[in-house]
């Protein structure tokens, strides 16, 4: 996937202009389909229609299998707006509690909250966020009684192949649905920084082939249970095309990765087992002699932390952990984001000076919650 880069802004201001111009656009095609229809038919008059193929067996099924999930789920996502945006949210409890993106959250407390069984928007205030797992918890000021919490499954029992929906607001679109598979599990991708969002880079999370959008981020991934094993986050970017989407590759951070924070934040007003490595250091990337990336350089390591315990000292640069090279920064990032706290691993290290390298074994730490 080197021809891609992935994008997290999944909140979306619709301008009015670029509306009517979807909408134009629309009509145009629409005519020029439609005159297309009436030279084949002219031209097929008086001819006798092919039958049209039977139905599988299992369609009807399916359709209304389709149909309960989205009668079940679609009232516990909401729509979630900012002065900077919008995007979505899943109901997480009677109390008002409301799971979505640490990036739709951004820098606001408050917030008006769309159900989708209302025309009007409720106010919300913030709860709590983590931002290395892109999640955050909202709660309503006044939460109705008729308000319906999500179940979540157990995303750790999904299997490549599993049909799935993906419930939101994609580009302002209230209770929209797409569907699609699973694509793959497990895979770490890392979003990009912005003024109001540090990035995150994201282990274990859900691939699929349902269309994400700005918009849909913070929403509810479902099987056909109608049971939540996903909150879509951010869609892939093919580099080839201009940065244009990439069709069918969209990623959802898993049910299980989430119910779990997002009830650390509920309880505790933020995540305090956040089961994420850390080396404790402050790095930044440094070029080598060829003017190419050549390591994670420690500007800083944190007294008493993992890396200081071990002997590593500011100066030096990480070229290795735990077998993988590491070229940047961000390498560094998303190697400790695949590995576990209290695991013990070779650091190798080179010091610009003498140009000679060493390795070092730490016992990782674990990331400091919220």
């Amino acid at each position: 996937m080197n021809s891609r880069a992935f994008h997290g802004r999944f909140r979306t201001r619709i301008a009015l202009a670029a509306v009517v111009g979807v909408c134009l656009l629309g009509v145009a095609a629409c005519a020029q389909h439609g005159s297309q229809g009436s030279t084949a038919q002219g031209q097929a008059a008086g001819a006798s229609e092919p039958a049209a193929p039977p139905l599988p067996s299992t369609a009807p099924q399916l359709q209304d299998d389709y149909q309960a999930v989205v009668a079940r789920v679609l009232p516990s996502v909401v729509q979630i707006t900012t002065d900077q945006g919008l995007g979505s949210g899943v109901v997480f409890d009677k109390q008002g509690d409301i799971v979505t993106n640490d990036h739709v959250v951004g820098n606001a407390q408050h917030f008006q909250v769309r159900l989708s069984s209302s025309p009007t928007s409720v106010p919300a205030s913030l709860v709590g966020a983590y931002p290395p797992d892109d999640l955050a918890v909202i709660k309503l000021d006044q939460p109705p009684a008729s308000l319906v919490p999500a179940t979540f499954g157990n995303s750790a029992q999904l299997r490549i192949g599993a049909i799935v929906l993906a419930l939101g607001n994609p580009l302002g679109l209230s209770g929209s649905v797409t569907e699609g598979i699973i694509s793959a599990t497990g895979r770490t991708v890392s979003e990009p920084r912005s003024a109001d969002s540090p990035g995150a880079t994201l282990p274990d999370v859900l691939q699929t082939s349902a269309a994400i959008n700005p918009g849909n981020s913070g929403g509810a991934l479902v099987d056909l249970s109608g049971q939540v094993i996903g909150v879509p986050t951010l869609a892939a970017l093919d580099q080839q095309v201009g940065g244009g989407a990439a069709p069918g590759i969209g990623f959802a951070i898993p049910s299980s990765l989430v119910s779990d924070i997002a009830g650390q934040i509920v309880h505790n007003g933020h995540v305090i087992d956040s089961h994420r490595a850390a080396l404790g250091v402050g790095v930044v990337t440094v070029i080598d002699s060829a003017g190419q990336p050549g390591g994670a350089g420690v500007a800083s390591a944190t007294p008493g932390g993992p890396a200081a315990t071990a002997g590593i000292q500011p100066g030096s640069v990480i070229t290795q952990i735990g077998g993988q090279p590491v070229h940047s920064d961000a390498d560094l990032t998303k190697v400790l984001a695949g590995m576990q706290p209290g695991q013990q691993v070779p650091v190798v290290l080179n010091d610009p000076q003498t140009g000679s390298n060493k390795t070092i074994t730490v016992t990782l730490g674990q990331l400091p919650g919220s």
